[in-house]
């Protein structure tokens, strides 16, 4: 493997996020639940580990803040447009295999 300064890292690390981003932007159609039940995260877990990290650097980041650079509008109009009711076999499956801490 190629030697990366730590400098390269952060810059390569940084366009992985943000490509990530788009890509869940333009993926209204893959609800929360469906990334929790598959992979074990979300968007709203991207945004509060996002302002987790803010808070690290001494920077002050509402929960709301942190929502919307992930979801590029406020969490609640995203909602409103995309967000559909998680089924009983979507909730019964975020039941059995809910993290305890992400």
């Amino acid at each position: 493997m190629t030697p990366l300064s730590e400098e390269k890292k952060r810059d390569l690390e940084a366009a992985a996020f943000r490509r990530l981003i788009d890509h869940l932007r333009s993926r209204t159609d893959v609800q929360n639940i469906d990334m929790m039940n598959l992979a074990g995260f979300c968007r709203n877990c991207l945004s509060n580990w996002y302002r987790d990290a803010a808070e690290a650097e001494g920077i002050a980041l509402s929960k709301e803040e942190s929502r919307e650079i992930v979801y590029g509008m406020p969490y609640e109009e995203w909602r409103e447009k995309y967000q559909t009711e998680a089924n009983a076999e979507q909730k019964a499956a975020f039941e059995t295999n809910r993290p305890e801490e992400i």
